[in-house]
């Protein structure tokens, strides 16, 4: 498979991770936007949000928890933003589902 997300997952991509369990991986992204920005992804290669199944309501609930852990370890209790990008159009650059964790910093709304 080609995706770079599951490279890294696999090891065969070096990258700087930050968390891992059985479900999913977080590591820091190579052109960050905010001076905390961490992608987590999903083991599994689930190419969009679109793709995902009902039974991966749990993983998904889980991603973001642990989103939100990572996000208190870096000390981003004042706020942080959690973004999904679904398809072309949306900015999604890589096809295997994957929420950017953004913070340290303050955020602008609307957002793009």
């Amino acid at each position: 498979m080609e995706c770079i997300f599951c490279k890294i997952i696999n090891k065969e991509v070096e990258s700087k991770i930050v968390y891992e369990d059985e479900k999913c991986v977080a590591f820091e992204d190579i052109n960050p936007q905010a001076p905390c920005h961490i992608l987590v992804v999903p083991k599994r290669h689930i190419p969009a949000l679109r793709d995902a199944e009902e039974d991966d309501k749990e993983l998904l609930g889980h991603i973001l928890k642990v989103a939100s852990k990572i996000a208190l370890e870096r000390g981003l209790e004042k706020g942080y933003r959690i973004v999904l990008n679904d398809g072309g159009e949306a900015g999604q650059a890589v096809f295997h589902m994957h929420f950017h964790l953004l913070g340290g910093r303050i955020m602008k709304w609307p957002p793009g």
